[in-house]
């Protein structure tokens, strides 16, 4: 498994890094057979913003085989945060594991909006609404076409948590239609199919 270590806003030390070895080598574990051909990327940041209390951030990307796995978490400590973010991928590669054991073999490679530009649709969203006489002129800044897999929801909903992100676009096994899965805000999640 190849570890890959970055700072943004925040100097890598050396003492960060070999944290983060320390704590992935138990992922690498979880993973088994398919840590030999997966990267991981840990970007390590820090939230310039006083009124934020955890702002030492750290986002975690595993690229293997199978789907993509993405956590992002924070603390007030670096190396908490890190540890938290270990966590959640240890849990995550864990069910992943399971899932495959016990229902198929490897997936597709899931592909999603970032939370960059998850927040960039929101802001265009509330400044096209606050605009209301003249809204400004829509602009499509990023387009990805994808292997759209076949899954039934729940199987949906396992790899939306597996990529830590907002929704996920997927072909209903059962009904052959574009289906995006989406998490609420309550923790569980919805789903929206096409008629």
């Amino acid at each position: 498994m190849e570890l890959q270590v970055r700072g943004r806003n925040v100097p890598v030390t050396e003492a960060l890094e070999a944290h983060a070895q320390k704590r992935m080598q138990k992922v690498e574990r979880v993973l088994g057979p398919i840590a030999d051909s997966a990267q991981v990327e840990l970007e390590l940041s820090v939230e310039h913003n006083p009124s934020i209390t955890r702002s030492q951030i750290a986002e975690v990307t595993v690229r293997s085989k199978g789907p993509v796995i993405r956590v992002r978490e924070a603390d007030s400590d670096m190396y908490a945060a890190i540890d938290l973010a270990a966590h959640r991928i240890e849990r995550a590669a864990q069910r992943l594991r399971e899932r495959r054991k016990d229902h198929h073999g490897p997936g597709i490679e899931a592909v999603a909006a970032t939370p960059a530009e998850i927040a960039a649709l929101d802001r265009l969203g509330k400044d096209a609404t606050d605009a209301v006489e003249s809204p400004p002129p829509i602009r499509i800044v990023r387009s990805k076409r994808f292997e759209m897999p076949s899954l039934t929801p729940e199987d949906a909903a396992v790899r939306l948590e597996l990529i830590d992100h907002a929704f996920f676009v997927f072909r209903n096994e059962a009904s052959g239609e574009v289906s995006v899965i989406y998490r609420r805000r309550d923790g569980d999640f919805g789903l929206i199919e096409g008629a």
